[in-house]
């Protein structure tokens, strides 16, 4: 088991809905900008770029929250675009922009192209962080290991980078999507391999970001999104290791993605955790859903809303509390003050105390 030599193992055991002694808590980008020491590391490194493909300086980043924070786990510091870039689509980033790729794919012809790349050649500076990381927590908490989800790896493979209105991927969907599924396809079997890559080399959690699949209508969501994130669910190979898949705007798949075979599920702040557990029926472990807004407030407003949080969770399952991940709906911002942090993950420790 995964497990056996953690000393803190309560996000694992959330995971398995088994008793835990309280509500285990990590949070969408913990190593961030809103971090001083990050920012320090990040000035050294020179770049985003050169810091994540650094395994020394990316496990030192994914470690500077764990210093100040008690979180139940440690996420691997890296960008969910490493796949299309070692695709040769090539990732860069623009100050006040975001991640843009110079050569973004938008028809049958560039598609046909791409192939799954080599997870310890192309990737191994991922690998080697994960590796690094594993021996540097010397199995204080679980590491958490990630991917983008097909489709919205797609999202920004043929939009280039980020999007007000996704309308070249959206034209894609509807004049060719006979391409666009052939993209979601490479796209599926290179996270498969690229989550199996990081489970061998140390990751004990695996979590798929489908940040963009709430931009699509329903019957978009079941053709692009929702059978790429089952096929993973299905056959990425991962032993004991659990798999959660989180999407922003999920709420109205919850039943689909509880049959997936995920062992649990991440959703945002535009659902109740008692519904969305009622609507699960306890199948699967349920992560999050705190609006990250909710860190604009004082300490005392944050530790009334990690209540409410926890408790609305609790009265959708029966009164447990097992088999949850308490986490934001989304990431945290550069902005935010890291005290506002504390008292998030402190609150959410005490209040959930058996």
């Amino acid at each position: 088991m995964t497990n056996l030599l953690l000393k803190n193992d309560r996000l694992l055991r959330a995971l398995r809905r088994e008793p835990v002694d309280c509500t285990p808590v990590w949070l969408m980008r913990q190593a961030g900008r809103y971090l001083p020491e990050y920012r320090a590391t990040r000035q050294r490194a020179g770049s985003f770029l050169a810091m994540a493909k650094n395994p020394e300086l990316a496990c030192e980043v994914t470690l500077q929250p764990l210093a100040r924070f008690d979180l139940d786990a440690a996420i691997l510091f890296s960008d969910i675009l490493t796949i299309p870039d070692a695709m040769g689509l090539e990732l860069y980033f623009v100050d006040g922009e975001g991640p843009k790729f110079r050569h973004p794919v938008r028809n049958a012809a560039e598609i046909a192209k791409l192939a799954v790349p080599d997870m310890e050649t192309e990737l191994r500076y991922v690998m080697d962080a994960v590796r690094t990381i594993r021996r540097e927590l010397d199995g204080s908490v679980p590491l958490i290991g990630f991917s983008g989800s097909p489709w919205t790896l797609a999202c920004y493979m043929v939009e280039g980078g980020g999007s007000d209105n996704f309308s070249k991927i959206k034209a894609l969907a509807l004049n060719d999507p006979k391409a666009l599924h052939q993209l979601l396809s490479v796209n599926t079997d290179a996270v498969i391999a690229y989550l199996a890559a990081q489970r061998a080399a140390g990751a004990q959690v695996l979590q798929v970001f489908d940040t963009w699949g709430g931009v699509l209508s329903p019957a978009m969501y079941r053709e692009f999104s929702l059978p790429y994130l089952t096929r993973i669910a299905k056959e990425l190979d991962r032993g004991d290791t659990p798999l959660i898949l989180f999407g922003k705007g999920n709420a109205p798949y919850l039943e689909e993605l509880a049959a997936s075979g995920t062992e649990a599920l991440g959703v945002d702040w535009t659902v109740e955790l008692s519904e969305a557990s009622r609507r699960t029926q306890g199948k699967i472990a349920l992560q999050g859903n705190i609006d990250p807004a909710t860190l604009y407030g004082s300490p005392d407003a944050i530790r009334t809303q990690v209540r409410r949080t926890l408790d609305s969770y609790a009265e959708g399952n029966g009164g447990s509390r097992e088999g949850h991940v308490f986490n934001l709906g989304h990431g945290l911002s550069p902005d935010m003050d890291p005290e506002h942090v504390r008292a998030l993950v402190d609150a959410v420790h005490e209040y959930s105390k058996r």
